[in-house]
């Protein structure tokens, strides 16, 4: 994924795969981990910004642990 601006730290690769683009080798980032990145850019707190759902307040990261990706913010 190509990110540029509102907050992003330019001329960053993070994370890595082996040769076929099919295992992650290094610095794996979990699509609610990138969910939790972009809402902390939109100045959202993942944890507290919650929906409705079937009468349970749901997360949008979802209900197992994300974190914010603080090595690609610059």
């Amino acid at each position: 994924m190509w990110m540029a601006g509102g907050g992003v730290r330019g001329g960053v690769s993070y994370g890595e795969t082996c040769e076929f683009g099919y295992n992650i080798v290094e610095n794996g980032v979990h699509v609610r981990d990138l969910h939790a990145t972009l809402m902390h850019l939109m100045g959202i707190d993942h944890k507290r910004f919650t929906a409705k759902f079937q009468g349970l307040d749901a997360r949008l990261t979802g209900v197992e642990p994300s974190r914010v990706v603080e090595e690609i913010l610059a």
